[in-house]
């Protein structure tokens, strides 16, 4: 596994050096996954390993700007698309939501850190963590946000796929042969399996309109080729993974700049109130 220095990783340190290395200013992030079927030739931990490693790599890429630090990964996530295939592991809708809630809570109690920035490798949690980032401000008063990095570089990098890339494709395969290589299995492909361009209309009509929302299944045969909604795995390689990677880090930009200028607000606030006169 290609893996980036863990200097910044919140778990390798010890009681005392949690209070002296993360202050208000510091941002907390969390990586989010997945453990579900990624067709024949990815693990079942993909999402998870691309939500990690791609934490692991913006704390170094915006290391001197901004102070990041990478908690254990959440390696479960909301996974029902996938439930009907072997090795899918799908937790509750409510004790998802409940365990993001309630690992936020003990960060914020446990640490002076008053942002954090969820990092989601897994299309399907993305609907639940809408809503608890909001919730999340309204009862705690935290600046919190989901960052999407495969997402983020799909709106940023031309991918040269028969299909839209929604699972297990050329974009999730490019990005595993940049983070974990010795872990595809291109090889176990089968032949005769490549995506079907008919699929697009359907994958365009039960998975990405944004005017309606149905269930649907990842071992359908109108979306999908042996479990992959998405071009050819074959087609990946280890570059477009990296250029997928560098588009991910450098979008990451903004929301690290309205995390810290929100930060800022809040650090006045807190100020202010410790410190504001006595009449």
């Amino acid at each position: 596994m290609t893996t980036p220095s863990n200097r910044r990783a919140f778990a390798a340190l010890t009681a005392p050096r949690v209070a002296a290395e993360l202050g208000e200013r510091s941002v907390l992030c969390l990586p989010l996954g997945s453990v579900e079927q990624h067709g024949p030739h990815l693990p079942l931990d993909t999402d998870t390993v691309i939500a990690e490693q791609f934490a692991h790599r913006l704390a170094t890429y915006v290391a001197g700007r901004h102070d990041l630090w990478v908690g254990p990964a959440v390696p479960y996530g909301l996974s029902p698309e996938h439930a009907r295939t072997p090795g899918t592991i799908t937790l509750d809708l409510h004790l998802y939501a409940t365990l993001i809630i309630t690992l936020v809570t003990e960060y914020i109690r446990s640490t002076r850190v008053q942002s954090l920035l969820l990092i989601n490798g897994h299309g399907g949690n993305r609907g639940v963590l809408e809503a608890v980032v909001n919730q999340l401000r309204h009862s705690h008063g935290v600046t919190t946000c989901v960052l999407h990095p495969a997402a983020l570089a799909a709106g940023r990098v031309p991918i040269d796929s028969e299909l839209p890339e929604v699972h297990a494709g050329m974009l999730e395969t490019a990005l595993m042969l940049a983070l974990d290589p010795d872990r595809v299995r291109l090889d176990l492909l089968p032949s005769g399996a490549v995506p079907d361009p008919g699929q697009r209309q359907a994958v365009g009509r039960l998975v990405l309109d944004r005017g309606l929302t149905w269930p649907w299944a990842s071992d359908d045969p109108a979306l999908s080729t042996g479990g992959v909604i998405g071009g050819d795995p074959r087609k990946a390689t280890p570059e477009l993974g990296q250029k997928l990677l560098t588009a991910a880090l450098d979008g990451s930009a903004y929301a690290l700049n309205r995390i810290d200028t929100d930060s800022s607000r809040g650090t006045q606030k807190t100020l202010r109130r410790h410190h504001a006169p006595h009449t």
